[in-house]
């Protein structure tokens, strides 16, 4: 059971912190982006490591609650505990100095609260990319995308933020620091530490630092859309650009028809690029070393694809401006649907060769629900898709509040069907905790508990987040 924070516990804290540590207005902290979810705590911003360490320390003793604080981009309430004791949230945000930069090892050491964003412009500062790339980078925060092992939308060549870390400095429930900075790549002593952190949503420790692996800057970049005949021929589309390729295609987007009316009907306003607005559309993206050129590598590819029957039409950047006006569709497309208001969302994942067929049964699932509008869209290279339900037009979401859980229920059990997954990029948090208890294997949810008790015994870290 844990404690509350009480006047006498701050007062505990503010004996061991600055006065600039203690956040006076703190709205912001306390709500989420879709309004779902609202919070409460004393929040504090530590400045270094030290510090991060000491209000950790004086929780564990007073057993009360901590639950870590990034830019507050997340979907799934992982850093809102709206009920039980009220915790400390624990803010990184004053934590953002880029520490090192080693450009003959392409690695980059920086403090949890540094933007991504910011991040990336460093790396393209000594020529290098930070590849990690989404929506919200002008906000969110390096340690909470670790925490949650983000994805975004260059997974397919380069990995999920896993993949781009190489260490990591943690404050753990008992105040120890563990500084797992490595900078090694190879490194087989012991148990991997570093992954077990990553994705565990604060619920092991804080992040406060991380080594962060940089990559070689493309000479060529190139985006085409490209109008497919339905999910099948996007599949054989992405083969067809792995042979011809290689490691060159960053992104491969899977985007239906519905998106584009939703931006149609709610904005953000854009230039279509297609003439009409087919069923289903592919953004790919690539990158190339010296000596080749993507927008011919593209062309070559379209061509192919033409040949093979898979493609009706497309558009290849002749401009960065228009690369950039391609990705304004994809990246607004969530804008879109929160302007719309969904019933119920999903950050699913499925095998990539059996995409086609959970697309085709999906809405015959739902149709034994009621009517409803479905948005499909996302990340096909890796089989990550964003298949969101909507309400007729005319209606809102809130005149579906009843089916919302039936709707949830139906696409996550077809998912898992499918050998997917219920959390793709978006992490457990504190929606999904039934979930993961739902479709998980029991020995993983075992394995689960025993490494948090081991790592936690007063379950202060980020408590009702992915365990209960």
């Amino acid at each position: 059971m844990l404690n509350s924070v009480t006047d006498e516990f701050e007062a505990q804290l503010r004996a061991i912190l600055p006065e600039g540590a203690f956040k006076s207005d703190t709205d912001g902290y306390f709500t989420e982006s879709r309004g779902r979810w609202t919070g409460q705590g004393l929040v504090v911003a530590p400045s270094s490591t030290q510090e991060v360490s000491a209000v950790v320390k004086a929780c564990n003793d007073a057993k009360v609650g901590v639950v870590p604080y990034g830019g507050g981009t997340g979907l799934v309430g992982g850093q809102i505990l709206q009920d039980g004791a009220k915790p400390v949230v624990l803010s990184l945000e004053r934590m953002i100095k880029v520490r090192d930069v080693y450009p003959t090892e392409d690695t980059m050491v920086v403090e949890a609260g540094a933007i991504l964003a910011s991040i990336q412009d460093e790396a393209e500062r000594i020529g290098r990319l930070f590849p990690l790339s989404l929506a919200s980078e002008g906000s969110a925060r390096i340690g909470g995308l670790l925490s949650t092992n983000a994805g975004g939308l260059n997974v397919l060549r380069y990995g999920n933020a896993r993949a781009q870390c190489l260490g990591l400095e943690v404050v753990l429930a008992d105040g120890t620091v563990w500084n797992g900075l490595s900078r090694l790549h190879k490194d087989n002593t012991g148990y991997d530490l570093r992954d077990l952190m990553i994705g565990a949503e604060g619920t092991l420790g804080v992040i406060t630092a991380a080594a962060l692996k940089l990559s070689p800057r493309p000479a060529s970049v190139g985006s085409a859309m490209i109008a497919v005949k339905g999910p099948a021929a996007a599949l054989a589309l992405l083969a067809l650009a792995k042979e011809r390729l290689a490691e060159g295609i960053s992104a491969f987007e899977l985007m239906h028809r519905q998106g584009f009316d939703f931006l149609d009907e709610v904005g953000p306003e854009y230039h279509a690029p297609l003439a009409e607005t087919p069923e289903w559309t592919v953004l790919i993206d690539v990158g190339l070393p010296s000596g080749l050129q993507a927008d011919e590598a593209l062309v070559d590819l379209f061509e192919a694809a033409l040949e093979a029957d898979l493609v009706t039409d497309g558009v290849i950047a002749q401009s960065e401006a228009q690369r950039e006006a391609f990705w304004f569709i994809r990246e607004n497309i969530p804008e879109a649907n929160r302007r719309i208001g969904s019933i119920s969302s999903h950050d699913i994942s499925i095998p990539l060769s059996v995409v086609p067929e959970f697309i085709k049964i999906g809405p015959e699932q739902l149709e034994k629900i009621g009517e409803f509008r479905i948005n499909c869209f996302g990340h096909l290279g890796d089989g990550n898709l964003h298949y969101n339900v909507f309400p007729p037009k005319g209606l809102s979401r809130a005149d579906f509040s009843s089916e919302r859980d039936q709707i949830k229920e139906a696409v996550h059990d077809l998912a898992h069907e499918f050998s997917g997954s219920v959390s793709a990029e978006h992490g457990v948090g504190r929606l999904k905790v039934g979930d993961l208890e739902r479709y998980s294997d029991p020995a993983k949810l075992t394995m689960m508990r025993a490494i948090k008790g081991a790592l936690d015994p007063n379950g202060i870290m980020n408590p009702g987040a992915v365990l209960r």
